[in-house]
């Protein structure tokens, strides 16, 4: 399975993650996560493998969460309702995002993705 690194360009977290991979010779496919939103089925299978909550997949830093009273609002709505909304605007998802083989990594840890190498 080909490495995918969901990410913001504008990001400087997700381009530190990008620079670190290119560093460590890690192919992937990069996807912008504005313009390629990851689906509700996409969403709904990496959920599932990464065996984390969905509320860590939210972007609870975004100017959009907090727009829209998500710390407020997300414990009354249920799973299928919360993944729809992530699907529906990828700056609510936390990224970057590392979908691979060896896991599902949320967010950029240096000493969590060495896991890739």
């Amino acid at each position: 399975m080909n490495n995918i690194f969901v990410q913001y360009p504008k990001c400087s977290t997700c381009q530190k993650a990008k620079k670190w991979l290119e560093q460590n010779d890690i192919n992937f496919i990069d996807r912008n996560i504005v313009k390629e939103t990851p689906t509700v089925k996409e969403l709904e299978e990496w959920i599932k493998r990464s065996g984390k909550e969905i509320k860590k997949w939210f972007n609870t830093s975004g100017l959009k969460y907090k727009e829209l009273n998500l710390k407020e609002k997300l414990p009354t709505m249920s799973d299928s309702e919360k993944i729809k909304l992530l699907a529906s605007d990828g700056m609510l998802i936390k990224r970057p995002l590392l979908i691979s083989d060896r896991g599902i990594f949320i967010g950029f840890k240096e000493d969590v993705w060495k896991e890739l190498i």
